[in-house]
């Protein structure tokens, strides 16, 4: 019977703590590494579903991988090896507080603001008569803090940030350097797939004074896609864009009158329902990737992800 990883509670050599977050375990290796479990659970509004997803964690980790290795040549980054399809193992880093969200279409939080009258975004000005779903001239960078938990991220401009000590003026232009050098690698990516990468967001840490892009990147769960085909049609004629992304969870969510709100309860995920998210999220790989999803052996996947991550552990110092 196949199974899924919602939970894991390791002890690996060296290992000095967990940290668990909605979707991934991280462990924390003598202090110099990082061992980041992408599990099977999925969120949505800011809630962790109650099943895994088949695969997903796999989907999940193998796409932010691909990425960070086709874009080392802009930034250096976390990673230091993938020793299981569900494992990324990298470089302690000083996490930034801050997220450099990139927002190349006025879509989503963006497009609400902009509906309620608002006509600047982390105090970048924005034309009147702009339409849901209209490409910016240039993509804009739209950081946001990064909140203690239980808190609500806040948008914060590029002066702010430096006004307040956030980071240093000349960080932040490189932070800001690399930001756009990742977004635009990741926009050719997903061109040549048919896609358009519509927004995302990106983590910085340092390490021994050296900025590092450090977590998922252009990932399903923290990026936005349209499909390229169709997008012109569609917006010419106001209609809703054909979308990559975990959307489609949301909206089951919806229907069947779940938004996160207190008293709400969590929907029955059925097994077929789970199975056809499985399905979308492999979807969402070999779409972003251009290759075909192979499946890891998960007859056993907690057991799998011990042996290879022990065998992996052995070879660092």
């Amino acid at each position: 019977m196949a199974e899924t990883i919602v939970t894991s509670d390791f002890r690996f050599p060296g290992q000095k703590s967990i940290y668990k977050g909605k979707v991934r375990d991280v462990y924390h290796i003598n202090d110099k590494y990082l061992l980041m479990i992408v599990s099977d659970r999925i969120s949505a509004f800011d809630v962790v579903l109650p099943r895994g997803i088949p695969y997903k964690g796999q989907v999940l980790n193998q796409i932010a991988s691909k990425f960070l290795d086709a874009t080392s040549d802009i930034v250096p980054n976390w990673k230091i090896a993938t020793p299981d399809p569900n494992v990324t193992i990298g470089h302690i880093c000083q996490p930034y507080p801050l997220e450099m969200i990139v927002r190349a279409y006025l879509t989503g939080s963006s497009w609400r603001l902009y509906k309620s009258g608002a006509r600047s975004i982390c105090g970048i000005p924005l034309p009147d008569g702009m339409k849901e779903h209209q490409r910016f001239e240039v993509p804009l960078i739209t950081p946001t803090t990064k909140a203690e938990q239980g808190m609500h991220d806040e948008d914060i401009s590029r002066d702010e940030i430096i006004k307040r000590g956030i980071v240093s003026e000349e960080e932040y232009n490189l932070i800001e350097k690399y930001t756009m050098g990742v977004f635009m690698r990741g926009s050719e990516i997903a061109a040549q797939h048919g896609l358009i990468l519509v927004d995302t967001k990106y983590e910085f840490g340092n390490k021994n004074g050296k900025i590092m892009l450090i977590d998922e990147i252009n990932t399903p769960d923290s990026s936005r896609y349209f499909y390229a085909d169709g997008y012109q049609e569609r917006f010419d004629k106001g209609l809703p864009q054909k979308q990559l992304s975990k959307e489609f969870v949301r909206e089951w969510l919806m229907e069947n009158g779940f938004q996160g709100r207190e008293g709400q309860k969590v929907p029955v995920m059925t097994d077929s329902f789970v199975n056809q998210v499985s399905e979308r999220y492999i979807e969402l790989y070999e779409n972003i990737t251009g290759e075909k999803f192979i499946k890891a052996d998960i007859t056993d996947v907690r057991g799998r992800i011990e042996k290879n991550c022990l065998k992996f552990l052995e070879t660092l110092h």
